[in-house]
């Protein structure tokens, strides 16, 4: 049995690299962008006028004028106008090309418009209300690093530099396996021996967050059905992701047949509460990277956030930043087991504080709902106290 802090180094340790592709652009929300852009143009392209109103030359207005004859209009999607008369002024509508000759934009808010003459009523400002060409980024500048998340910010920056499509870091392809006699689909009325497909289903629930879809598949504790079902999984598939069937009970067939086809045992048993038969490895001709989670809820949940997420976050090339919380209650946690504990979290006086969650034991399914995520507390002789700073995963968006 190893740490969790080796456990973890293991997982990060092999990491997999699936290339890149091509995605229209609205299908990479969510995607790790795998392509450095440019600005192919100025941002913005033009100097242009950020209030309707009109568009003066500011000396004219400081050499003491203050009555303006309107020259006309210039709107947005019109090429640039010139004012003719440097006395004069144009109307000029939001987002449209500022006149040439002119440097200053007075909204209509402070100015008196009749028969054609515009009457300037407050203090202004040269340059004021005009957002210049080039003043947000020039031409050429890098303006998104690779392996950011594209998130509709980032939508609307590559639909302005003319993306039609983007290139993302390929996703793996997961199946999501629960094993377990008693588990029958969650359309059906269990027998009082039976409980409902959940796990899988979580699981499947979480992946799409990360925008994969995930595939599922139901395992018997028959060894035959196993070998067979895990063979095709491990052909078909970058990561297999089992809830059940890595404990010492007699039914528990998955390491044995993990090994026979061809499986690579980089560790089972961790000093972890909840998770402790975690089962971690790497097919040796496939290279399928496979997680195999204890059974309970509450332990696939937390091994699914606490070494699954960062490992597909390390794979595709994703920086994350470790969170910390407050705790708000003194937490003793005595040598061997790493423990996470779920919690409820709140912020107060711009601090997270972290409470944890009433629960019982890690085969209490209901208690997911309650937590925000988990705290993990290393074994140690001293008490954990009120308002010690602990690490914290985030388990709901």
């Amino acid at each position: 049995m190893i740490t969790f802090k080796e456990a973890y180094k293991k997982v990060l340790e092999n990491p997999l690299d699936l290339g890149t592709e091509y995605v229209p652009l609205l299908n990479g929300l969510g995607r790790i962008l795998a392509e450095p852009i440019m600005a192919d143009r100025d941002f913005p392209p033009f100097n242009r006028a950020t209030k309707d109103g009109i568009a003066i030359q500011y000396e004219t207005w400081k050499n003491g004028t203050t009555k303006f004859r309107i020259e006309g209009i210039a709107s947005a999607g019109m090429q640039q106008q010139k004012l003719m008369d440097a006395s004069a002024c144009f109307e000029v509508m939001t987002g449209a090309v500022v006149p040439e000759n002119t440097d200053t934009v007075i909204m209509y808010e402070h100015v008196s418009i009749s028969d054609g003459w515009a009457v300037i009523n407050e203090k202004i400002e040269k340059n004021q209300n005009i957002h210049y060409q080039g003043s947000d980024v020039t031409q050429g500048t890098q303006i998104l690093e690779v392996g950011i998340k594209i998130t509709p910010a980032e939508i609307g920056v590559l639909a302005s530099v003319g993306k039609p499509v983007v290139q993302v870091k390929t996703l793996p392809k997961v199946c999501a396996i629960a094993t377990g006699n008693e588990l029958v689909d969650i359309d059906k009325i269990p027998e009082p021996h039976q409980i409902r497909k959940s796990n899988s289903t979580t699981l499947q629930a979480a992946l799409a967050q990360q925008n994969i879809v995930a595939h599922s598949l139901h395992l018997m504790d028959d060894r035959k059905s196993i070998e067979l079902g895990l063979k095709k999984a491990l052909s078909e598939n970058d990561v297999l992701l089992l809830s059940g069937g890595v404990s010492k009970g007699k039914f528990d067939f998955i390491p044995g047949v993990m090994e026979e086809l061809g499986v690579e045992k980089i560790f089972h048993r961790v000093a972890q509460r909840p998770g402790k038969p975690f089962w971690f490895g790497v097919h040796k001709e496939s290279k399928t990277i496979i997680f195999s989670f204890p059974g309970n809820p509450v332990s696939t949940f937390a091994n699914y956030h606490l070494y699954f997420l960062p490992w597909l976050h390390t794979s595709l090339g994703v920086s994350t930043h470790e969170q910390s919380v407050k705790l708000s209650k003194k937490i003793q946690i005595k040598p061997p087991l790493t423990r996470f504990i779920q919690v409820k979290t709140q912020w107060q006086e711009n601090v997270l504080w972290a409470t944890p969650v009433t629960e019982n034991g890690s085969g209490d399914l209901t208690s997911l709902v309650k937590a925000d995520g988990f705290i993990c507390l290393e074994p140690r002789d001293k008490s954990y106290e009120v308002g010690e700073l602990v690490k914290f995963v985030k388990a709901k968006e």
